[in-house]
């Protein structure tokens, strides 16, 4: 797919190209062939969403332990420069 559409529609080749990327990114997807029926095509979708919201969390709970690990250092120690230029 070359990029974005402004109008019309997405052709079924490409939705089943986009569907056949997801499951080469997600950690539990089985690998279904390339005739992906309807149902496995909202199976892939609800397993995407699922995988993205996990991610949000993780995300959310390392940022957390990286603030509460901040909020215990002195700001000008060594290891807390650290932290801030892998931040950047």
């Amino acid at each position: 797919m070359s990029g974005r559409r402004s109008r019309g529609s997405v052709s079924e080749e490409e939705i089943n190209e986009l569907i056949s990327r997801l499951q080469t990114l997600l950690p539990t997807a089985r690998r279904r062939g390339s005739s992906s029926s309807q149902a496995s095509t909202t199976k892939m979708l609800k397993e995407t969403c699922s995988y993205i919201k996990s991610l949000h969390r993780e995300v959310d709970d390392l940022s957390d332990r990286l603030s509460d690990l901040m909020s215990t250092m002195d700001n000008n120690s060594p290891a807390a420069e650290i932290i801030r230029s892998l931040l950047r």
